[in-house]
């Protein structure tokens, strides 16, 4: 007696006939350097805001003016162990634990590169991001992005993301602020990482 597995696989096999044709599948993917590069700053900007991150283009002489402003009454604010001085009090993370990473009112990072096709932020966990742990724990989250780091579209992010990658660090593709919904579809933010991010490009 066949089995109702046994029954369907004999009607897929006759249904499909002695020789069944195998389409052919495109194969033409986007690549790396496919896509033009004017206009990407703004595309990424637009893209960003629409997860509800907070975006201030700037000039480079106004980033230690702009994080202050962002930081405005935050007492604890963590930067990276080899984070450049840009003019803030901060304390540097050299190994602070879990517990003393959630005391931290904010956080102010670089980053790898950023993606216009998808607003997003990618942290490879090198002098300018940071510890995994530094950008997920504290609850606000300034994320520094240059201008000329912004690339048009994820195949180009992950051809220049292949150092990192070779040397096993830890990237992490930010999209917005850490949010979920539940079944009924409540977003709910901050649950993975911080409720709260502002992205400053620096042109």
């Amino acid at each position: 007696m066949s089995s109702a597995k046994e029954d369907i696989l004999a009607r897929v096999r006759g249904a499909l006939g002695p020789a069944p044709a195998v389409p052919e599948v495109p194969r033409a993917y986007r690549a790396a350097g496919t896509l033009a590069t004017e206009g990407i700053v703004d595309v990424f900007c637009e893209h960003v805001a629409e997860y509800r991150a907070t975006v201030h283009r700037i000039a480079a002489a106004e980033l230690s003016q702009t994080v202050r402003a962002i930081l405005g009454d935050a007492q604890q604010v963590g930067v990276p162990a080899a984070f450049p001085d840009i003019g803030i009090a901060a304390i540097e993370d050299a190994g602070l634990t879990v517990a003393e990473l959630d005391t931290l009112d904010a956080v102010v990072t670089g980053s790898a590169l950023a993606i216009a096709d998808t607003g997003t932020i990618v942290l490879d966990s090198g002098p300018r991001s940071g510890r995994r742990a530094l950008t997920l724990v504290p609850d606000h989250h300034v994320c520094i992005v240059e201008a000329a780091a912004v690339v048009p579209s994820v195949p180009d992010a992950v051809a220049r993301l292949a150092e990192a990658a070779a040397a096993g660090r830890p990237i992490t593709f930010v999209s917005g602020p850490s949010a979920t919904s539940d079944i009924e579809l409540d977003r709910v933010e901050g649950v993975h990482g911080p409720r709260v991010l502002d992205v400053v490009v620096v042109e």
